[in-house]
C-alpha cells in the first residue's frame, strides 16, 4: 500500500492551484472589461477562493495584473530565447548583433504590447505609467535571458561585450516602443507591425554604426 503524500506537498499543490486560479480569473476579467479595474471581492468570487486567499498570494490587484502580463509576455521570452538558440546554432559566422536582430525580427512583440495597452490603459497619446513599467520589466527579463543564451552559445565572446550589446538594443526597444505607440496607437494589425519593423531596422542600424557620426546623421 502506498503511503499518503506528505501534508506539505498537498499544501504546496493547493497553493499553486489557488494562485493559478486567481491569475486566470484576473485575465478573464481584464478581457471582459477591456482593462476596467475590478475589486478583490470580484476577483475572489471569479477565482472561487476567499478574499483572504487572494491577499495570501498578492499584495494588491495591480500585482495580480502584473502576473497576468508576465504570463502573456513570458511566452514571448521563450520564443525569443528559442529563436536565438536556433539561429546561433545554424549561423556561426553571423555577428552577435545580426543574430540578436534576427531573433527580434522573428519575435512578435506587437501582439503582447498591444495587449498591455488594452488591459492597462493609456491616455490616448502615450503609454500609461503602468504600461511603461510592464514593458520595461519585460525587456529586462528578456535581456537577462538573451545574455545567458548568447554567452552560452558563444563561449569565446567577451561577456562584457555581450552584456553591452544586449543592453544597448533592449534600451533602444524602450525608445522605439514610444515611437511605435505614437504612430499606431498601439494597434495590433499588419500596418502596426510594419511600423514596428521599420523602427526596429532603424534601431539595429544605429547600434551597428554607433553615434560617432553625429546626432543629425542618417
Amino acid at each position: 500500500m502506498l503511503a499518503d503524500p506528505p501534508v506539505v506537498d498537498r499544501r504546496t499543490a493547493l497553493r499553486r492551484r489557488h494562485r493559478r486560479a486567481i491569475v486566470d480569473a484576473a485575465a478573464a476579467l481584464l478581457d471582459e472589461r477591456s482593462g476596467a479595474r475590478f475589486t478583490v471581492d470580484e476577483l475572489a468570487a471569479r477565482a472561487d477562493v476567499a478574499r483572504r486567499t487572494v491577499f495570501n498570494h498578492f499584495a494588491s490587484v495591480d500585482d495580480v495584473v502584473a502576473e497576468v502580463c508576465a504570463d502573456v509576455l513570458g511566452t514571448v521570452g521563450e520564443g525569443f530565447g528559442a529563436s536565438v538558440a536556433a539561429r546561433s546554432g545554424a549561423h556561426d559566422d553571423v555577428s552577435l548583433l545580426d543574430e540578436l536582430a534576427a531573433a527580434l525580427r522573428a519575435t512578435d512583440l506587437v501582439g503582447p504590447m498591444a495587449y498591455l495597452t488594452r488591459v492597462l490603459g493609456s491616455d490616448g497619446t502615450e503609454p500609461s505609467p503602468r504600461v511603461t513599467t510592464m514593458v520595461a520589466r519585460t525587456f529586462t527579463g528578456l535581456s537577462e535571458r538573451l545574455v545567458d543564451e548568447m554567452t552560452r552559445r558563444h563561449p569565446d565572446a567577451d561577456v562584457l561585450d555581450v552584456q553591452l550589446l544586449v543592453a544597448s538594443v533592449m534600451s533602444g526597444l524602450m525608445v522605439i516602443h514610444r515611437h511605435w505607440w505614437a504612430a499606431t496607437g498601439a494597434a495590433d494589425d499588419d500596418a502596426s507591425r510594419a511600423v514596428w519593423a521599420r523602427l526596429l531596422d532603424h534601431l539595429v542600424e544605429r547600434v551597428r554604426r554607433g553615434h560617432g557620426d553625429g546626432p543629425g546623421a542618417r
